[in-house]
């Protein structure tokens, strides 16, 4: 509630199942109600979701602003959304003008002068950005991650009727499967977040496993499940950028993590990840890419300004390209697009379902900061807008003898 006794977004929000049937824009139904109590329905479908408006004076300005203007007036409070989130950002982003105002924050977008760091970025600001957005608070992303804390693409393997949970393990051992993981190999997990990927390799597969994150609160948390797991012999963690490591490895993944690098040091990135493989290892590169053609938006301004300062996506043929440069083969490419999208919804479904408990760790404007963003990247990943993409890759000159099928990762 709030000081004057009124209802609040918080206090209203209801849960909808993250799964739910998907709208067309032009078919989604919703309610307006304002300040004064009056409220009315739009769309000739069931309404969707809710907006809290002052008058309609505000309505109007809502519906002819563009997406980024929305988004700080959601994230401001000045409007208020109960019901679907998803349905209600691919309402806004399908309702947004297309005139001179679409046009003009579109143009702002794309040619707004890049951040100095797009071209250099030195180990103290890489770190700053990373701790933006993963320092928050580990309590808050428990509130909405699966158990094993895990914040990247899961994999359905048996369908959206799969567990987040189950989803989750699923991909981690379809990463370790795809990269023929084995007893004693020397794992690598370049951005491993909290853990799980480590702790699976070791615990599953017998590798012995180094997992490296410049996030002071992913490092002390996964150092104290490594503790309580008693698998110190065998799973290290370093407070460490990419850069600086060093010592060779039979196999090394990235998952979730090559968005930050930026495209303009990706040359850098894969010469590095060559220079720690072994002549007979496999790399799995796992990451979130964009179409060829794609420019920058007003939720790519968004994102970099409030979700992920310094983060550049790439396109496949940049990733594979500059890959190929420092000397790696492509084995395999897989697009989990569809998987992504799933992940989003139940993400944003636990931030729903939760949102006393996210309150608790994090204030309003972050707490609905992460809910427009995840809402955003499940129809961003729906219709297509990204994709995320694991490429297997091995060292080109590598003459050991390699699986002539991809029969291994699914037996």
């Amino acid at each position: 509630m709030r000081e004057d006794g009124k209802e609040t977004f918080q206090a209203r929000y209801i849960h909808v199942p993250a799964r739910s049937a998907r709208s067309d824009t032009g078919a989604i139904g919703y309610r307006v109600t304002y300040e004064d109590g009056t409220s009315f329905v739009q769309g000739p479908a069931r309404p969707l979701f809710t907006l809290f408006l002052k008058d309609p004076g505000q309505l109007e300005r809502f519906l002819h602003s563009d997406l980024y203007s929305a988004a700080e007036a959601f994230l401001r409070g000045e409007v208020d959304i109960c019901g679907d989130i998803i349905a209600a950002v691919r309402f806004k982003t399908g309702a947004s003008p297309k005139g001179f105002r679409h046009s003009l924050a579109s143009l702002t977008a794309h040619v707004a002068p890049r951040p100095i760091e797009s071209w250099i970025q030195s180990p103290r600001r890489a770190a700053r950005n990373i701790r933006f957005h993963y320092d928050r608070s580990n309590e808050f992303y428990r509130a909405f991650l699966d158990s094993r804390m895990v914040y990247s693409c899961a994999y359905f393997k048996n369908g959206p009727q799969d567990s987040l949970d189950d989803a989750q393990l699923a991909k981690l051992d379809h990463i370790c499967r795809k990269l023929d993981l084995r007893q004693d190999d020397q794992f690598l997990d370049i951005g491993c977040g909290w853990g799980a990927l480590v702790v699976r390799a070791a615990e599953r597969y017998g590798a012995s496993a180094t997992g490296c994150t410049l996030s002071l609160r992913q490092d002390l948390f996964t150092a104290n499940l490594i503790s309580e797991k008693r698998l110190d012999h065998r799973v290290r963690i370093l407070e460490s950028d990419y850069a600086k490591l060093s010592g060779q490895f039979n196999k090394v993944a990235s998952v979730g993590m090559f968005e930050h690098v930026g495209r303009h040091r990706l040359r850098r990135y894969f010469r590095k990840v060559f220079s720690l493989l072994k002549e007979d290892g496999m790399f799995l590169n796992h990451g979130i890419v964009r179409p060829e053609g794609a420019t920058d938006g007003p939720e790519t301004r968004f994102l970099q300004s409030k979700v992920f300062p310094g983060g550049e996506l790439a396109t496949l043929s940049t990733v594979i390209r500059e890959a190929g440069r420092a000397g790696f083969e492509v084995l395999d490419v897989e697009n989990l697009r569809p998987h992504y999208a799933l992940t989003c919804r139940c993400w944003v479904e636990r931030l729903q379902r939760n949102i006393e408990e996210c309150l608790k760790h994090v204030d309003r404007q972050t707490y609905r900061t992460w809910l427009l963003y995840l809402a955003g990247s499940a129809i961003s990943f729906e219709k297509g807008a990204t994709d995320v993409c694991q490429v297997l890759m091995a060292k080109r000159r590598g003459a050991t003898f390699r699986r002539l099928t991809r029969d291994y990762i699914y037996a």
